[in-house]
């Protein structure tokens, strides 16, 4: 399993802007072979900041959805909405799940 932090900041003017194409994101997807979870956060102390919390399969699985139309339609609208780039993390689970 691969887990993805993906942290997006919003522009202050543009904090709904985001919020709506962020969520157009969530049903698509979810939808997606190899998505586990595909979770969409807001910061509690800085309404501009968005955390997704996602689990793949496997790396081709976040491949596939990186390449996907709405992924690909996401990155043509983000930049003039966005404070910076777009943060990407990858991580494995090293724990196991709970029993």
């Amino acid at each position: 399993m691969l887990t993805v932090i993906a942290t997006i900041t919003a522009r202050p003017d543009r904090i709904a802007d985001v919020r709506r194409e962020l969520e157009k994101l969530v049903a698509a997807t979810r939808k997606e072979k190899g998505c586990i979870n595909y979770d969409l956060h807001v910061d509690l102390s800085d309404p501009r900041r968005f955390v997704f919390y996602e689990n793949w399969t496997d790396k081709p699985a976040l491949d596939a959805h990186a390449a996907s139309p709405h992924m690909k339609a996401w990155g043509k609208v983000r930049e003039p909405m966005l404070a910076g780039p777009v943060k990407v993390e990858l991580f494995t689970m090293i724990s196991g799940p709970i029993a």
